[in-house]
């Protein structure tokens, strides 16, 4: 049986051999076992969102979060973005804080952030759904292999492309990326109980620019108001 996610052309060009493989059958039986017992976010049409924003050729910028939001109407496929009106979890408001800090940028009203995705800022969360109310319900099922997969091939594939990595659990994923070709901006988690641990003042939105500025790359204009 062969598997067509809904996701952007380039990207099941890049991924095909993913698709096909066994685990990620297993993933899909997975997912639709536990649709029939739970509500899953983010809604279907939306699990491949990152994807679909940010095509393989435009990608600049990876930020790797670990799960969508767990509760409802939060999730929306991009890692710590949340849907318009809805309220801002506490490290997308601290994202904000540190956003403001380092180029002087008003938070935004809403809390979505499409607006870089379509810039060429990947906002891949580690695993790509969640049981509403269960976080990481939906951890060590495939999508961790997966989205290695895909850390993997951006990083042999491309050149010049900026790893944002907040918090132990993305900084794990170093071992994927080339550092040589590749500028990784580590820092602690936006987490209320991190932040002010080495996030605040981490400056990655500036540092960020500085490099794809060097590399002849155009910039990401992080302004969402």
């Amino acid at each position: 049986m062969k598997i067509e996610p809904n996701i952007e052309t380039s990207w099941k060009q890049e991924l095909s051999e993913e698709f096909q493989s066994e685990y990620f059958f297993s993933l899909r039986n997975f997912l639709i076992e536990e649709k029939k017992k739970y509500i899953i976010f983010p809604p279907g049409s939306e699990i491949f969102a990152a994807f679909n924003y940010t095509p393989f050729q435009q990608v600049k910028v990876v930020i790797l979060g670990q799960d969508p939001y767990h509760g409802h109407g939060q999730a929306n496929g991009l890692c710590f973005s949340v849907k318009p009106g809805i309220a801002k979890p506490p490290s997308l408001q601290n994202i904000f804080k540190e956003l403001n800090a380092d180029l002087g940028l008003p938070a935004s009203v809403s809390g979505n952030l499409e607006k870089w995705a379509k810039q060429g800022v990947l906002l891949l969360n580690a695993t790509l759904t969640v049981r509403s109310g269960q976080a990481g319900s939906h951890q060590n099922k495939g999508w961790e292999i997966f989205t290695d997969s895909v850390i993997k091939t951006l990083s042999e594939k491309k050149d010049n492309v900026v790893f944002i990595l907040w918090g132990n659990y993305a900084q794990a994923k170093q071992s994927l990326i080339d550092p040589f070709r590749h500028f990784l901006i580590l820092s602690a988690h936006p987490s209320p109980f991190s932040a002010e641990r080495g996030f605040f003042g981490s400056k990655p939105f500036s540092r960020t620019n500085t490099y794809l500025k060097e590399k002849n790359i155009s910039e990401i204009d992080w302004n969402l108001s």
